[in-house]
This record gives structure tokens, sequence and C-alpha cells, in this order.
């Protein structure tokens, strides 16, 4: 071997021992992260081990005292008197309350999931409705929501506005993984919230300013749009002979699979409006789908609209395009109701009747 191959060699074997290095460094800080992680999931979940366990031995005293109403006040008041200057203000006569509330909702230990944090299980117990609360429990966990991220879902009445045109039922079905949507509604939600953007409500916006201020929150977006949703393009041109168009935001949904086109509309929809978007859903489903992928679905996301001229300005078995309206702020209680009973004056006597049975 002369001097020239024995130095290739070497410099062969420097690359091969860089690579095995750097594989080996990698999996080291892989060994590191996960068990710090680990170590931060289990100290948190032994704080909500702690609650439940407080909330027992409370409800247990507090029982033994029944025949007097005002002993369980004065049991968590004389308790917070005696604890709280020793342990600090997560002792309160409110936290002690909460971890009552928390043994009470949850009395089977069994059932608590090691994956949920307190400030989790704070936003759950509030929830009267077990359905409701089942439901908010389910997502969390698959789609690994933060307190935070469980907060605004609950806030912005996620469930109440997917039961505007979903009975119960299939809700949860889906929520549990019993099974896969079939159905567009299912999952996209009308309204949509954007109450994340922090835009006023009184000022007039260009459809490309809310759009960038969509791109620019692009993972509030997503977690808004709902399960399943991935991001393939902005103004994607569409080449029609001579002319050309731009969808405004193009979607892959896996659940559904298919491509979700969203055309963002400043003004009440128009009929040219939903003429638009058929046409760009026309043009995914002729040349962009595969054969084995469902027909491209089109939301047109508007300022508001007229459920009437929607329903006329498409066909009765239409199940590709649809509007929803957005909203730039979280609503009250008294709004969500209010659109709730709007999707059931939408419906017709029967399907009224079968959605009011599974309600």
């Amino acid at each position: 071997m002369d001097e020239n191959e024995r130095y290739q060699l070497i410099k062969k074997m420097d690359k091969q021992t860089i690579v095995i290095e750097t594989k080996f460094i990698s999996e080291i800080r892989n060994i590191i992260v996960t068990s710090k992680t680990n170590a931060v999931k289990s100290v948190d979940f032994q704080r909500v081990m702690m609650y439940w366990k407080l909330g027992e031995r409370i409800l247990v005293e507090e029982q033994e005292g029944k025949e007097r109403a005002e002993y369980g006040s004065y049991l968590l008041r004389n308790l917070a008197e005696q604890i709280e200057p020793e342990f600090g203000s997560g002792f309160s006569y409110r936290h002690l309350a909460r971890a009552r509330q928390f043994y009470r909702t949850y009395p089977i230990v069994s059932a608590l999931r090691t994956q949920f944090q307190w400030s989790q299980y704070k936003l759950l117990i509030h929830i009267d409705d077990s359905d409701k609360r089942e439901y908010y429990e389910q997502e969390a966990l698959h789609n690994h929501w933060t307190g935070r991220e469980l907060e605004r879902q609950i806030n912005s009445g996620l469930y109440e506005r997917l039961l505007t045109s979903n009975d119960k039922e299939s809700v949860l079905e889906v929520a549990r993984r019993e099974r896969i949507p079939e159905n567009p509604l299912e999952i996209i939600k009308d309204p949509i919230l954007l109450e994340f953007l922090n835009l006023k409500r009184e000022s007039a916006y260009y459809e490309k300013d809310l759009e960038s201020a969509l791109i620019t929150n692009l993972q509030a977006f997503l977690l808004e749009l709902g399960n399943g949703f991935s991001f393939v393009a902005r103004q994607k041109r569409l080449q029609l002979e001579d002319d050309e168009f731009f969808a405004d935001l193009v979607f892959y949904n896996r659940l559904l699979r298919c491509f979700v086109i969203i055309e963002i509309k400043t003004h009440k929809v128009t009929h040219q409006d939903i003429g638009q978007l058929q046409m760009y859903v026309n043009y995914y489903d002729r040349e962009e789908k595969l054969p084995e992928e469902n027909p491209t679905i089109g939301i047109l996301l508007c300022a508001d609209k007229n459920n009437a001229l929607v329903k006329y300005s498409l066909p009765a078995d239409n199940k590709s395009i649809m509007a929803s309206k957005y909203e730039l702020y979280l609503p009250s209680e008294k709004e969500l109701l209010t659109e709730l009973k709007r999707g059931l004056d939408n419906l017709n006597e029967n399907e009224r009747y079968k959605l009011i049975k599974k309600l």
C-alpha cells in the first residue's frame, strides 16, 4: 500500500469514527433528555396523587360529621389554618376544597392518567357534564394538550361547537378512537375561533392580512382546526390554460385522508365565493388527489354567512364545500348556546328529533 492509499484509508476511518461518535453522543443525549422528562412527569403525577389522597382523607373525615351541615366548611377552614402556614398557599381553603372535589369526581385511583398534570385535572373537575368531561379528557390525552391548550379548548366551547352538527354519541366515539371520522362535519367546526390572532373585532381587515396572521400563528390555527391537519401550502398557484388562480391555504387531513382547501373572505359569503372554491376543489380532485384518497374538502372561512344561500348554491348531496364563520374573540356561554340552537334550527324536523334524542 503506497502513501496515498494509506492516507485515504485513514481519512475514511476518521469519517467513520466521526459518524459513530456523533451517533453515540446523540443516543446519550436522548437517554438524558428522556430521563429528565420522565422525572418531571413522575413529580407532576405525585402531586396529582397527593391531592387525590388529601381529597379522599378529607371526605372520609367530613362524612363522619355529616349530621352537621356546616361541618365540612369548618373542617376545611380549620385544616387550612393549620397546614397552610407550614406548607404554603397550595394548601389554602380553596385548594383543599378542590382536592375534595377531585376525589368526588375521580373516586377510582386507577382511573387517573399519569400523563395529566394537576393543572389539567383542575380544569376537568369543574366540568359537571360527565360526557363533556370525558370528551376533553380523551382529546387532551390523544393530542398531548398542555394545561393551557386544554383551557383554551374548553373556553372556546369546542365540545358545544361540534354538537351543532353532530350528535353526542358520534363525537364521543371519535374522541375515544373507536372509529375514524367519515364526515368532514365531525372534525370541522362552525364557528372557527381565531382569538389567538389578537385582532380587534371592530377593525376591518384585508384577506391577505388575516391569512398572514394565521400563518404566523400556524400552530394555534392547527390546534383550532382539530385532529389530523397538516399544513401543505399558502397561495397555491393553479394554472388553468392562460389564467392562474391562487388558493389561500391548503392542508391535508390524515384522518379524512383528503386535501382541505381554505379560502378566506372578510365579508359575508356570496355565491361567487362558493363557485370559486368549488373550482379549486374540482382542480385538486382531478389533478392532485391520488386514486386511494378521498374527495377534496373546501372551507370558506368568512366573516358572516347566509345559511340558506350556502345551502341552495350547492347540490343537495354536497359533502365537499362548507362555510364556517370565524370569530376574533372567545364566545360567552350564552353565545355558544345560541350557536347550538341555530345548528338545530338548520336541521329538518326528523334530523332535529334524532339529534335531540341522542343529546
